[in-house]
């Protein structure tokens, strides 16, 4: 008599049921208050609401604006770092622990407050750039470490090869490490954009009004004006967006991944860089 294979899915069971009741469950919900009137109806009052109110759509556009500028100033810092950190022969894992890891290990609200009173020492309070500062230092290392993964992971041949034909560190950069670490890059950005998109903690702590976000207002119309329809449709079109970038995020990842091969081949042709 054979034996019954053992089921590995079986594992995934548990996972399925826990994402079911706290994530699938959940997004339904927003899902039917966005279309659902006060007097509980179908409606498409609440989206309406959204793009008929030029505060609301404002407030979105300037929350891409501090996501955008915030994932820009992350990758400008963690790239020149990560670079640096892979291309050194230190010990850089104590390195990546002390400036970057066990700084997480502290209360995000209390790295916030402590950040504040740093930033009230300079003058630099309440206001939009004070935010920003807090969005770089929180994101900072979800942007630093996929990079530097990427460029760790690189096959260095390509490098070898590239100076062995007189190649210089400028046209060896650009030309073969920066896009092989391509895939770093985005998947950094992802980590970065996403979650300041949906943030508001850190503007409301550092930004004041300056640097009110759609996810501070989403927040007010679920707790203090428990009008959940316009607070649901707000939050359905944040998950759009989200859903978006994650989309064209990895089809770019994937165009990447298959293109970095030859990228770098065709960067080295007979027997010179170019």
């Amino acid at each position: 008599m054979k034996k019954r294979a053992f089921d590995k899915g079986i594992f995934a069971f548990p996972y399925m049921i826990l994402s079911a009741i706290f994530i699938i469950f959940p997004l339904v919900l927003v899902l039917v208050y966005a279309f659902r009137g006060v007097d509980g109806k179908f409606t498409f009052d609440n989206f309406a609401q959204v793009f008929t109110n030029p505060t609301n759509y404002m407030l979105i556009l300037k929350t891409i604006g501090i996501a955008l500028i915030t994932t820009a100033i992350c990758l400008l810092i963690a790239y020149p770092v990560a670079f640096v950190l892979a291309s050194s022969h230190f010990n850089k894992h104590t390195i990546l622990a002390l400036l970057f890891i066990i700084p997480m290990w502290m209360n995000f609200v209390l790295r916030m407050y402590a950040l504040q009173s740093l930033l009230n020492m300079i003058n630099v309070k309440d206001s939009f750039w004070a935010a920003i500062i807090g969005m770089v230092y929180d994101y900072l290392p979800f942007m630093l470490l996929p990079i530097y993964t990427s460029l760790v992971n690189m096959d260095k041949s390509y490098v070898e090869a590239s100076r062995d034909l007189g190649g210089g560190d400028v046209q060896t950069f650009f030309r073969i490490t920066f896009p092989l670490s391509v895939p770093g890059i985005i998947s950094g950005i992802l980590m970065v954009f996403m979650p300041t998109f949906s943030s508001y903690a850190i503007t409301d702590i550092l930004g004041g009004t300056e640097a009110s976000v759609i996810g501070g207002k989403i927040n007010t119309l679920f707790g203090e004006r428990l009008t959940w329809g316009l607070g649901s449709a707000l939050s359905f079109i944040l998950l759009v967006i989200v859903i978006v970038v994650m989309v064209a995020g990895n089809l770019i990842t994937r165009a990447s991944n298959k293109a970095k091969s030859d990228a770098a081949d065709n960067s080295i042709v007979g027997g010179r860089i170019r």
